[in-house]
């Protein structure tokens, strides 16, 4: 793989947090950025005024996961800081200009993943957010803000809301903001042309009759006010009270320099034909169907096992092996014990931890679709195309089915595919489409 020094992880957990604080109370948790200014992944810059920069978003990204497996009870995740008189000032200007065009690229796209990645449990997992901007809060920052359902913004005078990069550096904001303050809080066109001229930003009152903040509160109101709304947004959720969390046990990878494996993931590289060939394999015996069994299966449940496995796979392949430009997606196991899988998330779509394990499948899947890299998927006798891993097949630029005809011993097993329920829409992508929809438009 890459050398050791430029190697991006994305496995952690809290105790090796740098620039988060979590800490819960019954159904709200609140989720602080408190950035380490000599934090920064790379060498070269300081994250100053609670900036952030890649790792700052893989222990975003990490949190969210806990709360969302861990804390099935919390139904209010409050996002805030601990820096004095500061939310946060958005990526790092110093780090991005010492980062190369392709960096630049991984670390918008992946830090406007975890925004959708917000939203998506907002819409699907019954789990709400709120922004609490207690200072200043610009660029990526209020990107993050307009993820949640709610913005409280500090009403001291000084603290405001912010899309500086225009003025400030000639591009368009990176990770949707410009999309969300029209198309999500249905700011005025006129309104958000102004915003997105003042370096300054807009506060107080003003912030509040734009659309760009929900509420404006006084300093000695503030904590107060953040907790009401936070326990208010509790109520309408489905999230359970009484259950117990489900641990994500750190996932484990072995990597040499020709590629990664895991349990049910495998990846394979070719440096001279600069590819990957990608293996992800089907249950190895009987997958967990029943309620009581998936809950004790936990992190080890086949859906979830695996899908966290294509998901840290994904991230290592596109952050750490950019000459690697054509992936190839295979299977291999059994069809039916993949189709056994999807028949119990059908099953038990209303249970909270099955709901959980359908929208990590959900967001690994859509983040394929946007992997700048040309995918193929190749169908041969011993593949197990069914299903959910169907959605691998469909997600990819060509799928190829290999010709069996006249060959006798191969006939006898011939590669095949199976569409199953999870193909109707319970993976959609980022436009509300299914990927056969997409795939086969009218």
């Amino acid at each position: 793989m890459s050398s050791p020094i430029s190697r991006v992880d994305f496995r952690t957990d809290p105790a090796q947090y740098r620039h988060w604080r979590l800490a819960f109370d019954g159904a709200v948790a609140t989720l602080a950025m408190d950035v380490a200014e000599d934090g920064g992944l790379r060498p070269g810059y300081k994250l100053k005024l609670n900036s952030y920069d890649l790792g700052v978003d893989i222990e975003l990204h990490d949190a969210l996961q806990r709360i969302r497996f861990e804390h099935p009870e919390v139904r209010t995740v409050v996002v805030t800081s601990m820096k004095d008189r500061i939310f946060c000032s958005g990526a790092n200007i110093f780090m991005l200009g010492l980062s190369t065009h392709a960096w630049k690229v991984n670390f918008c796209k992946f830090t406007n993943e975890t925004r959708n990645g917000i939203e998506d449990s907002s819409r699907h997992g019954g789990l709400k957010f709120i922004a609490a901007l207690n200072g200043a809060c610009a660029g990526g920052g209020y990107e993050l803000a307009l993820a949640c359902d709610e913005i409280l913004l500090i009403d001291d005078r000084s603290s405001s809301v912010a899309l500086p990069e225009v003025p400030l550096l000639g591009v368009l904001p990176g990770t949707g903001g410009l999309t969300r303050v029209t198309d999500k809080r249905r700011v005025r066109h006129d309104h958000a042309d102004i915003f997105c001229t003042l370096v300054e930003g807009v506060r107080g009152q003003r912030a509040k009759d734009w659309r760009l903040v929900d509420d404006v509160v006084k300093p000695a109101r503030f904590e107060e006010a953040v907790r009401a709304r936070a326990l208010a947004l509790a109520q309408d959720s489905h999230r359970p009270a009484g259950e117990q969390g489900v641990t994500l046990t750190p996932l484990q990878r072995t990597e040499t320099d020709t590629g990664l494996s895991y349990r049910y993931v495998d990846v394979q590289l070719d440096r001279e034909k600069r590819q990957a060939i990608w293996t992800v394999r089907a249950p190895q015996g009987a997958v967990e169907t029943e309620l009581q069994d998936i809950v004790a299966a936990g992190a080890a449940w086949w859906p979830l096992q695996m899908a966290r496995e294509l998901d840290d796979a994904i991230l290592s392949m596109r952050t750490n092996e950019l000459d690697i430009g054509t992936w190839i997606l295979k299977t291999e196991g059994d069809a039916a014990a993949v189709l056994a899988a999807d028949a119990a998330l059908e099953r038990h779509a209303d249970h909270w931890f099955v709901r959980e394990t359908a929208g990590m499948l959900r967001r690994t899947l859509a983040r394929l679709d946007v992997t700048s890299r040309s995918l193929f998927a190749l169908i041969e006798p011993g593949s197990c195309f069914a299903g959910t891993l169907l959605e691998l097949a469909l997600a990819a630029d060509r799928s190829y089915m290999l010709d069996v005809g006249g060959d006798e011993a191969v006939e006898a097993a011939p590669p095949q595919i199976v569409v199953g329920e999870r193909n109707f829409g319970a993976y959609p992508m980022v436009n509300g489409q299914s990927r056969l929809q997409r795939r086969f438009y009218g």
